[in-house]
């Protein structure tokens, strides 16, 4: 068993996919952590592998469940020194014009409102604590660079990610926070399954995409989360390297 760094992470999304391999690692790295998702027996399983965690099933889009959230971490561990803002969805791959309202909100709230509740209670805790300060790291995609077709709500809400690291990297300075983003480009995950089936691509034919192991994410994550908080990394891209992303569409 790994020997606790005396840090703190909370992951959300961490019940399964990247957010539980992030987790994972993270805890090998020492870090105390804190899982958060909607699944509680999701989180049960990540934590299997965590010994020590606090589990704490929650909504990211509900503003009184993301508070509890962030008490509970405070109550548990005293401070909180790495958030991760993995939770994220998208819609049904229809037009443009087919998605209806429901299905758009409820991506932007997950995607982007949730990330802005977790990253505001997350600069509450950070600049409180003593040693003060902390880093976040935002979840963006390679979906806040380029899009793929049939993706207006996550392309959306990914690009603006991208705004919202900005900003908080800008915001965090006085309050010793670094804020950070990692585009990832086909780790292979229950969510990305279906691209060793072949999906459409820009020109509308249907392509076989390259994957990548979900564990080299969790590695960039314990890179970025590794360096002291006056170096940060404010974007990286991390994705399968024969992917269709680089070149023409």
């Amino acid at each position: 068993m790994t020997a606790h760094n005396g840090k703190v992470a909370l992951v959300t999304g961490a019940g399964s996919g990247i957010g539980r391999a992030c987790a994972l690692a993270l805890a090998r790295e020492g870090y105390r952590m804190v899982l958060a998702g909607r699944r509680a027996d999701a989180l049960e399983a990540t934590a299997a592998g965590a010994p020590g965690a606090l589990v704490v099933p929650c909504d990211v889009t509900d503003p009184a469940a993301v508070r509890a959230l962030f008490e509970k971490t405070r109550a548990g561990f005293g401070r909180l020194d790495l958030l991760f803002n993995n939770a994220g969805m998208s819609a049904p791959g229809v037009p443009l014009e087919d998605l209806t309202f429901e299905q758009w909100r409820k991506v932007v709230d997950v995607n982007l409102t949730g990330v802005f509740l977790c990253t505001q209670e997350a600069f509450k805790l950070m600049k409180d604590q003593n040693p003060r300060g902390g880093r976040i790291i935002n979840n963006g995609s390679i979906s806040a660079t380029a899009p793929r077709p049939n993706s207006a709500p996550y392309t959306a809400t990914k690009h603006a990610i991208t705004g919202l690291t900005k900003s908080c990297a800008l915001d965090g300075r006085k309050y010793g926070i670094a804020c950070g983003q990692i585009d990832i480009g086909n780790a292979a995950t229950e969510m990305t399954a279906k691209m060793a089936e072949g999906v459409i691509q820009a020109n509308g034919m249907t392509a076989v995409e390259p994957r990548m192991d979900v564990e080299c994410v969790a590695k960039a994550v314990v890179y970025m989360a590794s360096l002291p908080l006056d170096a940060n990394v404010l974007f990286m891209t991390v994705m399968a390297t024969n992917m269709p992303l680089v070149g023409r569409g």
